[in-house]
């Protein structure tokens, strides 16, 4: 299998993912993909009674994706729409949508249409094992639940969202066992992935061992 310029980072819900990504596709300059979104993004429109093709055509037509580095802004028909997909409805119904056949089949075409034959790091759960089973770089991104909590906390605290520590736990604890057990594209590292357990690491120091990798694999 011929391996096209692509890292992939897969791991649960609140384990780095998205900050090392852009990490990543700041300093290498890369495209990014954040799978994630898109299925926030499947979520949001379905709310509007879309079908899971029309969905797909608003999404090719009408979103806007533009990163920084803090985050990845998302922006639908000119409205920026960042704020509203990261709250923890619209990541819950996305969890719901993304075990779907018909919904990982339309968003399928639309990820891989990100890797344009430049460099492009993508995020989330089945971007090594399904994706991009070509990719030059797997890397599976893990810590505890406790620790992704803590995260998850941060990040909703500083959106001005009212969240509960266990609550937030249970939930992710939850959504692992559900991730890892489904049939269609389970939670799973690919069998050629670096894992990489953040438990006990800052992101600085996952950044440096995720940089070593690449240097040797994009030499």
């Amino acid at each position: 299998m011929k391996k096209i310029n692509v890292i992939t980072i897969d791991g649960p819900s609140a384990s780095g993912k998205g900050a090392l990504a852009r990490g990543i596709a700041n300093k290498f300059d890369f495209n990014i993909l954040d799978s994630g979104v898109l299925y926030r993004l499947y979520a949001y429109l379905s709310k509007m009674s879309f079908s899971p093709d029309e969905i797909a055509n608003q999404i090719e037509g009408y979103v806007e994706f533009k990163k920084n580095k803090e985050k990845l802004l998302v922006s639908y028909k000119t409205t920026d729409i960042t704020s509203q997909l990261r709250s923890e409805i619209i990541a819950k119904s996305a969890s719901e949508h993304s075990s779907k056949k018909e919904v990982r089949e339309a968003l399928f075409n639309i990820q891989r249409n990100f890797y344009d034959g430049g460099g492009l790091v993508a995020d989330g759960r089945d971007m090594g094992t399904v994706v991009f089973k070509d990719a030059k770089l797997k890397i599976f991104l893990t810590a505890s639940p406790e620790e992704r909590a803590k995260r998850r906390f941060i990040e909703l605290q500083n959106l001005g969202q009212e969240v509960n520590m266990p609550a937030l736990i249970a939930d992710i604890e939850q959504r692992d066992k559900k991730d890892s057990s489904r049939k269609l594209s389970p939670l799973l590292p690919a069998e050629d992935a670096h894992i990489i357990d953040s438990s006990n690491m800052k992101l600085d120091e996952v950044f440096s061992l995720a940089e070593k990798l690449i240097n040797k694999e994009f030499k």
